[in-house]
């Protein structure tokens, strides 16, 4: 299941990866940001058909999940996005020249919201930490317990 959640306090809210991406997105000026955890992965452990149904259902949910963050007058030289994914390694099999990850890229370029990525491709899944109001994130294995504080699951 596809979900986000959005905070202006000091919490951390958590994603845990697995064939799936963490966008986490800050407003520094509000002090505001939200955690949108994707899975991209089936069940087979291949990349999921992407339909234009599929499309656009991402596309609705990461609208709302920006207004939501950014609310209506942000300044965008003040947000910032990171992109987290896990994808498992490599099969040989082939696989798409374009994927989620890309498609969200593009649509945060298209609002002049700068972006970094990170795809890590491993077998065991991983543990994204992310701080909204201050937009500070967090990588662990997904048994690690030496992050501090208490949390809201995304995952």
């Amino acid at each position: 299941m596809d979900t986000y959640q959005v905070s202006p306090e000091p919490v951390l809210l958590v994603a845990d990866l697995q064939g799936a991406l963490a966008l986490c997105l800050h407003d520094e000026g509000r002090g505001v940001g939200g955690l949108l955890h994707l899975r991209f992965i089936g069940a087979s452990g291949r990349p999921s058909d992407v339909t234009d149904n599929t499309l656009s259902c991402v596309l609705v949910v990461l609208d709302r999940f920006k207004r939501d963050v950014l609310g209506t007058s942000a300044r965008l030289d003040e947000v910032q996005a990171r992109i987290l994914a896990h994808a498992p390694p490599p099969t040989g099999v082939g696989e798409p020249s374009a994927s989620l990850v890309d498609l969200i890229k593009a649509d945060l370029a298209d609002g002049k919201i700068p972006c970094g990525t990170q795809t890590l491709r491993r077998a065991e899944p991983i543990r994204v930490y992310f701080q909204p109001f201050e937009g500070r994130v967090w990588i662990s294995g997904p048994h690690d317990t030496r992050m501090p504080g208490k949390h809201r699951s995304t995952g």
